[in-house]
């Protein structure tokens, strides 16, 4: 308090650099007596009478120690005969009492043959403010005895470092998102309050810091707009971050992806394209990161998140459990925000993209094959309004060596098709073609 009082007024003084660190609260009956006394010898006073009022808290501390636990901070002190030893009771008694700390003799505990010794210490006032705990007396013994004559030794095991999985997932979907040309960001947790589930803090810092974040989507809409104003052209970035809501049973959090991107990806070039990103291409970089972490996403219609355009808006699902949410900005958000129209963002939980990332194999190197792929394809004529997720479903996950191709045949309709259909190809390839019998050639 004194400390930042002088700061605060710009005013250092004797005073100040005394009291600023530290008085002796015992010493106050003390002080008093010798001014007393000083009155009467120089002043030729005379005590009528003294009262005192005493606010203080307690004046003494008792900290118990043991000698195992300066054996284990401080180590083995080196015998005269190049020995190493513990330090003995008596020492530790000898340099504490000299520094007149008070030393009461606890019931002493056997380990292994070994008897260790307590103490339970007494703080002297003057020392009550930087002596509060063990470590603190060990400190001191070790001060006092002589830092230089304790060993130098090294932990008798030691480990590699390693970074814990979770961890190395986390880099690794960073790495993935990073590779398809989103730059990470980082925004604040608080937000505007409202909304059902947010979680409204009691005292806030500002109306527009009043409660916490529910979904890392609305952030990055905002700061994609704000980098517009700017001048800064579109953002294309990702957020790994923590959300928070309330329901039945109280609050609660987790950890979300969620990225934004769109507008024309050739602005600032020297040849620009003006060609915008369509809903395709958007997919495909999503779509991208999922295969380097190794999930198999399913994608649905899905039009809950009033913010996305009820048309191009998938749901993404996995083993039959949502994901999270992938499309277009509505129209009417776009608008308000100033938005351009080729604007897409996604937003899902983290655990799984986690999950994916740590089941993934070992990747084993594998020669390439000199003869080119054996590709066959088979036609099908399913219901015009078949989406392709089911005509793929059926099929058996292909193997390393192989791949499958669901693409829309390019001419459906005409003779030899039925009415209300729509023609698919299949087409299966081997990555490693068998070459050719030398007996058949």
């Amino acid at each position: 308090m004194i400390r930042r009082s002088a700061r605060a007024q710009g005013l250092r003084t004797e005073a100040s650099a005394r009291y600023e660190r530290g008085v002796d609260p015992a010493a106050l009956a003390m002080a008093s007596d010798r001014a007393i006394a000083l009155i009467l010898e120089l002043a030729g006073g005379e005590v009528s009478w003294q009262s005192e009022v005493d606010s203080r808290g307690s004046l003494t501390r008792e900290i118990e120690l043991r000698q195992e636990k300066v054996w284990q901070v401080l180590g083995g002190v080196e015998g005269p005969d190049r020995t190493i030893r513990s330090l003995e009771g008596s020492e530790i008694e000898q340099v504490l009492q000299a520094l007149e700390f008070a030393l009461a003799p606890l019931p002493a505990r056997v380990e292994n043959g070994m008897v260790l010794q307590r103490w339970s210490v007494t703080v002297p006032p003057f020392r009550l403010a930087d002596i509060e705990r063990e470590i603190d007396l060990i400190e001191e013994i070790a001060r006092i005895y002589g830092y230089e004559k304790f060993v130098e030794t090294l932990p008798a095991r030691t480990e590699v470092g390693y970074l814990p999985a979770d961890i190395s997932s986390i880099r690794q979907i960073r790495e993935c998102l990073r590779a398809v040309g989103l730059t990470e960001v980082v925004q604040n947790s608080l937000c505007p309050g409202g909304g059902s589930q947010g979680l409204v803090l009691a005292n806030p810092i500002a109306a527009e810091y009043g409660a916490l974040r529910t979904d890392l989507l609305s952030g990055l809409i905002d700061a994609f707009a704000a980098n517009l104003d700017w001048g800064n052209g579109a953002l294309n970035a990702f957020e790994i971050g923590r959300v928070f809501w309330v329901d039945g049973e109280g609050s609660a959090e987790t950890d979300n992806v969620a990225a934004i991107f769109g507008g024309d990806r050739t602005t600032g070039d020297w040849q620009k394209l003006g060609h915008p990103l369509s809903w395709y291409e958007a997919k495909g970089i999503l779509e991208s990161v999922f295969v380097r972490v190794g999930l198999a996403v399913e994608y649905q219609p899905d039009s809950s998140d009033g913010r996305f355009h009820p048309g191009r808006t998938a749901s993404l699902w996995i083993e039959g459990e949502r994901l999270g949410t992938f499309g277009q900005l509505h129209p009417q958000l776009r608008a308000a925000k100033g938005l351009p129209d080729e604007v897409y963002a996604f937003e899902c939980d983290l655990y799984p993209l986690l999950d994916g990332v740590q089941r993934q194999p070992v990747p084993l190197f594998q020669t390439y094959s000199t003869f080119p792929p054996a590709i066959a394809t088979l036609p099908f004529l399913p219901p015009s309004n078949t989406r392709r997720q089911k005509l793929v479903a059926p099929w058996p996950v292909p193997r390393a060596s192989c791949w499958l191709r669901c693409s829309p045949s390019t001419s459906t309709g005409g003779k030899g098709y039925p009415p209300a259909a729509a023609a698919w190809r299949f087409a299966w390839s081997t990555a490693r073609a068998i070459a050719p019998c030398p007996k058949r050639t």
